[in-house]
């Protein structure tokens, strides 16, 4: 279950009282309490273990921050804080913010994100898709590992479902994977894994 707290903040204020606590996103001034579960974070952590070892495998000068807060837009108050983030080191020297804060300002900075579901799967479905695709990041991943989302965006029978969304111009382009089958990503092509060697045991 996702709340909004009540008093709007402006993003400056919200890195000041939230940027160090995983719990909390804003959007347009609203802080949300995203209330992470222990399944989630497992989940999460799986898939930043398997990402890493492709990364560092592959030798690219990318990292997966601990934590990190993705500012879409300059203008509205939101802060976005993907559950896995891949960011480029070589483009982090131009991010204002980065040597006082982990807050990333500009898209070609990031690489991958992703989002595993929760109960406000219509979030990570719909507004940080088109969120991210503005941003100009160049894959993100939905991973709905109890198939919570609605029908419209991972089919019948409702089912675990990793969608990889791979930016083509300005939209990405979708691809699902369900249980047992072997996760391709245009991005980093030698990593190996099925949805199912990320689920809680």
């Amino acid at each position: 279950m996702t709340y909004t707290l009540t008093k709007p903040l402006t993003f400056d204020e919200f890195v000041a009282q939230y940027g160090n606590d995983f719990r909390y996103e804003l959007a347009d001034a609203e802080v949300i309490d995203m209330e992470p579960t222990g399944t989630h974070e497992a989940v999460g952590g799986k898939i930043a273990a398997k990402i890493s070892i492709a990364i560092a495998n592959a030798d690219f000068p990318w990292c997966i921050p601990r934590t990190c807060l993705l500012r879409p837009f300059g203008e509205v108050a939101t802060s976005r804080r993907p559950d896995v983030v891949v960011l480029d080191e070589i483009a982090l020297t131009d991010e204002p913010r980065w040597e006082k804060e982990p807050v990333i300002t500009l898209g070609r900075s990031v690489k991958l994100v992703v989002e595993v579901v929760s109960a406000n799967w219509e979030t990570d479905y719909a507004r940080k898709l088109e969120e991210y695709a503005l941003l100009g990041i160049p894959e993100y991943w939905i991973v709905d590992f109890r198939g919570l989302g609605g029908t419209a965006f991972i089919g019948r029978p409702k089912q675990p479902t990793l969608t990889v969304c791979t930016l083509d111009a300005e939209e990405y382009k979708q691809q699902q994977y369900r249980l047992g089958e072997p996760i391709s990503s245009p991005l980093l092509p030698a990593l190996k894994f099925c949805l199912d060697d990320v689920l809680p045991r």
